[in-house]
């Protein structure tokens, strides 16, 4: 069984009639709704304005995979609770960082970079190309497909150049990005995935919600050696 948090900053809801009505669950309790569906994974969320954002030792303890969606509210998050995450994801707990998240404390900590982009809000249609149809989080999708009305990001983004680049978008206006990530970060993988602005109903498409199952499986700790440091006794007699 898969462990799964979907964190939330949970803002956009309480002050945008649009999101509000779109996501009355929020966005996090959307996509704990497709995710709970799944046979293999157990779910829980948290929020921003939890006692301690809703990760608690405890609870980060437990989960296999943490999902990040944050947007209006990054500088919010204590400067702690990113340092336990990131310690979490050192040690094997997989990341999925979502759409706007790519501004994250967590994720420019792991990336080591602005993580900054060119943007635009105009409702253009997205192409989300597979690009390497071979991995995991592809699977069960067709040569590419379309979101209808996006928000564009366009490159540059600066971010470090990914282990696996899954996907790749166009924009109606032209531009280009980079929106599946695959990064590897101490023990833990990581995951960064473009589409999910908060005005329209991404996260109920049904590519949308594949990429993010298969996601959640490719991050998920296996169940390899324990990794050992410091100094050490040799095996062989010297």
């Amino acid at each position: 069984m898969i462990h799964v948090t979907v964190w939330n900053e949970n803002r956009h809801e309480k002050t945008n009639e649009k999101v509000a009505n779109l996501y009355p669950k929020g966005i996090h309790g959307a996509i704990a709704d497709f995710l709970s569906k799944e046979k293999d994974m157990e779910i829980r969320t948290a929020t921003l304005d939890e006692p301690s954002h809703g990760l608690t030792d405890e609870v980060l303890e437990w989960t296999d995979v943490l999902l990040w969606w944050g947007h209006k509210a990054h500088d919010e998050v204590q400067d702690e609770i990113v340092e336990k995450v990131y310690n979490r994801v050192l040690k094997g707990m997989g990341l999925i960082v979502l759409h706007s998240a790519h501004f994250s404390k967590i994720f420019k900590k792991l990336m080591g970079s602005s993580c900054d982009l060119k943007w635009r809000e105009i409702g253009e249609k997205e192409r989300i190309w597979v690009v390497e149809p071979g991995h995991p989080i592809a699977k069960g999708l067709g040569e590419y497909f379309e979101v209808p009305n996006a928000e564009m990001y366009g490159e540059r983004f600066d971010i470090p150049s990914p282990d696996t680049l899954v996907f790749l978008s166009w924009f109606e206006g032209g531009e280009v990005f980079r929106s599946g990530c695959c990064y590897n970060r101490g023990n833990g993988k990581i995951f960064y995935f473009r589409p999910g602005h908060e005005t329209y109903p991404i996260y109920y498409q049904e590519e949308v919600q594949q990429v993010i199952k298969n996601a959640v499986r490719w991050t998920a700790p296996t169940d390899g050696p324990k990794s050992n440091f410091g100094n050490v006794k040799p095996l062989e007699k010297i």
